[in-house]
């Protein structure tokens, strides 16, 4: 059993030391555990920092490529090198790193396919009472989308078996860790999680400006994956809305018409005409989106089995 844990790093000279003394170097039932540094374009000392501290595996990036290439391009350097199991964490020790043992047990024992660190983000004391309550809601998002059940699923203290990251493609720019949540969830792949307690604050966040910028990259995010997964509820429903504000009108114009009134509502058939054509344009939508889903979900399968060849011929070849 071989686990790669890889530490996304942007000029974290001064906490990945911290990270790199955390790490287990023993955890039973692997026989390897192996370190990479994704180097996300930092202009410090990361890196010298990194093979002081006994680092072989590194990903560079030559300018900020972001969080979820930098997991993406992790991921294919681990799954290169023979990893069984991927642990992300972060470079600025953020997580406990000594519970990366308890992380990787439930995948051993076939228990989980991703097994996630629950923050229990109501006790972390610098998290201000509206960032924990758009964590919640954030959550409960997810899990709607995904049907998963899950506490925290903003966390980026995870575990990955090899056999789910086959399955996962990651398209997003901003982070991935609600897009791999809701992909896994649609897949019906086993998450589940586990409690840990997050280390002291040692900087602001790098990933997002603010809480609103994150609100509406993440709000973006779930919002494809939710299109790409379940398009009949999204376009079935403006659909009906659109056909029901449509009908509204046209029935009270047909009731004036009627009457012999219909001059001056002529604004209830102009009105009611354009919400049918809104209508019309969600159920084609529908039917296109649909059509979509169904050569996705072909593609993907075909790419699984591209991935579990590659990365096979790969191994096998050193």
């Amino acid at each position: 059993m071989k686990v790669f844990v890889q530490v996304p790093c942007l000029n974290e000279e001064a906490t990945l030391p911290l990270v790199l003394a955390s790490i287990p170097k023993i955890i039973p039932n692997v026989d390897e555990l192996e370190i990479l540094i994704i180097d996300d374009g930092s202009s410090d000392k990361t890196i010298e920092v990194a093979k002081k501290h006994g680092v072989k595996h590194f990903v560079h990036h030559t300018r900020n490529m972001g969080l979820a290439r930098s997991f993406r391009d992790g991921i294919d350097y681990a799954l290169s090198h023979g990893a069984d199991i991927v642990v992300n964490t972060d470079g600025d020790n953020q997580y406990p790193q000594e519970r990366i043992a308890d992380l990787v047990q439930p995948i051993i024992a076939g228990e989980a396919d991703i097994v996630i660190g629950d923050r229990q983000t109501s006790k972390i004391a610098h998290f201000s009472g509206f960032k924990k309550f758009m964590q919640r809601f954030g959550s409960w998002v997810v899990n709607k989308v995904a049907d998963t059940d899950l506490p925290d699923a903003a966390s980026g203290f995870r575990a990955y078996s090899r056999g789910s990251l086959y399955k996962i493609n990651i398209v997003t720019q901003f982070s991935y860790c609600m897009e791999t949540i809701i992909q896994a969830g649609n897949k019906r792949l086993r998450i589940v999680s586990i409690p840990i307690e997050t280390n002291k604050k040692t900087r602001e966040s790098r990933l997002f400006k603010n809480i609103g910028q994150h609100m509406v990259q993440s709000g973006k995010a779930i919002l494809r994956s939710y299109i790409m997964f379940k398009p009949y509820v999204v376009f079935l429903s403006l659909g009906s809305i659109f056909a029901i504000l449509g009908l509204i009108p046209f029935a009270r114009f047909g009731y004036f018409l009627l009457r012999g009134e219909s001059d001056g509502h002529l604004q209830s058939l102009v009105f009611g005409s354009a919400m049918i054509v809104g209508a019309l344009l969600s159920f084609a939508l529908l039917v296109i989106s649909d059509l979509l889903r169904i050569n996705r979900i072909l593609l993907e399968d075909q790419l699984e089995r591209v991935k579990e060849l590659q990365y096979t011929k790969k191994n096998h070849e050193k």
